[in-house]
């Protein structure tokens, strides 16, 4: 995409598309209601704690690029929404496979279709796929393909709103079970001990050194 955005403008974006999509009757949003979408436990990957200057700063450029907007003047408190319908011509089904990977990050077609499903019914996965193809295909590409990694059945999509993604980027480790624990734990303390009776013959060692020496004084 040829304007890159931030994690927090993307995270912006993706909240005022799942709200507007989920919860109309509230849409669009106060900014304390957007930080709070912003900074929400479910369905968001990360988990981030923005304050109100953050987001202001998000929408502030994004109402630069012209992909979000206050909506209207009337109202005892602003209110914001975003303008991805008349900017970029996007369709509801796509808008809600773009929202998923903004707000979760890379993910294949089945997790889009599951997760995306509050903000609008896919009926098939052939129906997601076919989204993705067309939101790839756009000039620029709104999403791409990532290759599958070993281990992974299927491969995952990421939109590009940031860019092209980092493909030499290493996955989290996976967290090693109670019992490998355990044996690093017994293994650490092992080596503590290992360390501490080395120090305790060099002590020693000098110690009879010192008393050798001074034995010699009356020899």
């Amino acid at each position: 995409m040829e304007m890159l955005l931030g994690d927090v403008e993307i995270r912006v974006l993706g909240c005022f598309i799942e709200k507007e999509m989920t919860t109309p009757d509230y849409y669009p949003l106060t900014l304390n209601a957007l930080t709070t979408a912003c900074n929400q436990k479910s369905n968001r990957d990360p988990v981030v704690a923005y304050d109100e200057p953050t987001v202001v700063r998000a929408l502030d450029r994004l109402r630069h690029l012209g992909l979000a907007m206050q909506a209207g003047s009337g109202g005892r408190v602003p209110r914001y929404r975003h303008s991805l319908v008349e900017k970029l011509h996007l369709e509801n089904e796509e808008l809600a496979a773009l929202a998923e990977l903004m707000l979760r990050g890379p993910q294949t077609v089945g997790e889009i279709r599951g997760r995306a499903d509050r903000m609008h019914p896919f009926e098939s996965l052939e129906e997601v796929e076919r989204i993705l193809q067309s939101l790839a295909e756009r000039e620029p590409a709104f999403v791409v393909r990532l290759p599958r990694q070993p281990g992974r059945k299927e491969c995952r999509y990421t939109h590009l709103l940031a860019g092209e993604p980092d493909l030499t980027a290493e996955e989290p480790a996976a967290s090693p079970e109670p019992a490998t624990l355990q044996v690093r734990a017994e293994n650490d303390r092992i080596a503590a001990l290992e360390a501490e009776v080395a120090a305790l013959r060099e002590e020693l060692n000098l110690l009879k050194g010192d008393m050798a020496a001074f034995r010699a004084q009356f020899e």
